[in-house]
């Protein structure tokens, strides 16, 4: 076990049983009393914003200069190609390289991209190719800014805080997706789609001012990879050969591929289900963001944050999209967003802290690289086939499909990794209520792990 400079004693990555908690209550806050994350968490604030606004005003400039919304899923699909194709190796660069270096280029390389979009649409000159080759760039530049930025939280707050950090700043970006829009939204009507691409642009000096202010000297020192051969193939060995990693990315692969299709699913229900339009529909996504800011902030705070709690919140999602499913009203549909949002992001949170607290630093952008991947690469491939199950048999059999597969992939991946930490599920009763715990196999009926 390998220990952080400057850290005392503390370790940097979790070998303990793969249900044991991995660490206790802090307060929700704690992380920004850290001087080096306070500086990156505020240079968040400005450009998650900026992302946000981005993403709705490219979204509709092509259906503006196309009105085909075959072309809006062409410019998402080349936003997410690039993390497809090279996501792996943008980890095994991240182990290799400075990760506040790796921010200053891809914050950069960003903020050009959107700026040189912004000059094309103000001046009209803009062409639905130019969008492609933009959002195609800043999947680029995404391969190394997503696993850079994960990995580089604990070098900012070292493990003990690592996972308050992992939900502040997913609580940070689910904020912006409540605000981003609203602003993008005033823009676009008001004084043209090229000004939302402008502001973004700018958004991003906040960050790389706050990355110049921070004190090198106060970051957590982490070993980072040699140069050398097989560093790709090495790092996908070290996520097969342990099951505390292996199927927790499973369940994300399946659970982002499936599940996470929130544009496909709250469309057909306000269009088709309860014909109440665009309104309906911005409702939903609302509702759904509020949802997840109460989950990142609820897993920033966690008291004993358990490999397990990944798997119960996802089977909790799948069976909240098979009620809403079957949700009479419009009203009731609606209210089911706010828990099923909270779930969703306590997976995701959770399953992100776990990797990296598990994961030695050596490995660390790789580990991290290929959960990004699986989680946003595969929303793109999903899509498409919930889509088709959706037009084919109704958005409330297509709902109710993705619920299954959330629940199924998290009752098997579950009891996977129970089996593969060698301990089984133990059914009893306490004071008349039926209880489940998770026990050793070849441990007496009564002994019992930490619920």
């Amino acid at each position: 076990m390998t220990t952080e400079p400057g850290t005392g004693s503390a370790p940097t990555h979790d070998t303990r049983g793969p249900f044991r908690p991995l660490s206790a209550r802090a307060p929700l806050l704690s992380s920004l009393k850290v001087r080096n994350y306070r500086l990156f968490f505020l240079g968040q604030v400005v450009s998650n914003n900026g992302t946000w606004m981005q993403r709705i005003a490219q979204d509709w400039l092509v259906l503006s200069l196309t009105g085909s919304s075959t072309a809006v899923g062409i410019t998402t699909a080349l936003q997410f190609l690039p993390l497809l194709l090279f996501g792996l190796y943008g980890g095994v660069l991240v182990d290799r390289l400075p990760k506040r270096a790796i921010l200053v280029a891809t914050q950069v390389a960003m903020a050009l991209t959107a700026l040189a979009l912004a000059v094309l649409t103000l001046t009209d000159r803009v062409h639905v190719w130019h969008v492609y080759a933009a959002a195609f760039a800043v999947g680029l530049a995404t391969v190394l800014d997503n696993p850079a930025r994960q990995s580089f939280l604990s070098e900012l707050v070292g493990p003990e805080l690592l996972r308050n950090a992992v939900g502040l700043n997913s609580a940070n970006f689910q904020s912006a997706r409540l605000i981003g829009p609203a602003v993008a939204g005033l823009l676009i009507t008001g004084i043209g789609t090229g000004w939302a691409f402008l502001l973004n642009g700018v958004s991003f000096a906040a960050p790389l001012a706050c990355m110049t202010l921070m004190r090198r000297r106060e970051l957590h020192t982490v070993e980072r990879a040699p140069h050398r051969r097989g560093q790709l193939r090495e790092g996908l060995q070290y996520v097969v050969g342990r099951p505390d990693l292996i199927w927790p990315i499973v369940l994300v692969g399946f659970f982002g591929t499936f599940a996470l299709n929130f544009p496909v699913h709250l469309s057909a229900f306000a269009d088709d289900v309860f014909h109440a339009g665009a309104g309906a529909y911005s409702l939903f996504n609302t509702l759904v963001a509020a949802g997840s800011l109460a989950g990142a902030l609820l897993a920033a705070r966690h008291e004993s944050a358990r490999r397990r709690l990944p798997f119960l919140a996802a089977l909790a999602f799948g069976a909240l999209q098979t009620v809403a499913a079957a949700a009479p009203t419009l009203w009731s549909f609606a209210l089911l967003m706010i828990p099923m949002g909270l779930f969703a992001m306590v997976v995701n949170v959770t399953t992100n802290a776990t990797m990296q607290t598990s994961t030695a630093p050596t490995f660390r952008g790789r580990v991290t690289a290929l959960y990004m991947m699986v989680l946003l690469g595969g929303a793109p491939l999903g899509a498409p086939v919930v889509g088709l199950i959706t037009d084919t048999y109704g958005a409330r059999t297509g709902l109710g499909a993705a619920g299954v597969v959330a629940a199924v992939t998290a009752t098997a991946t579950g009891l996977l990794l129970l089996r593969a930490g060698d301990h089984r599920l133990a059914f009893g009763w306490s004071r008349r209520v039926p209880r489940i715990r998770v026990v050793p196999r070849k441990a007496d009926k009564g002994a019992d792990l930490p619920a």
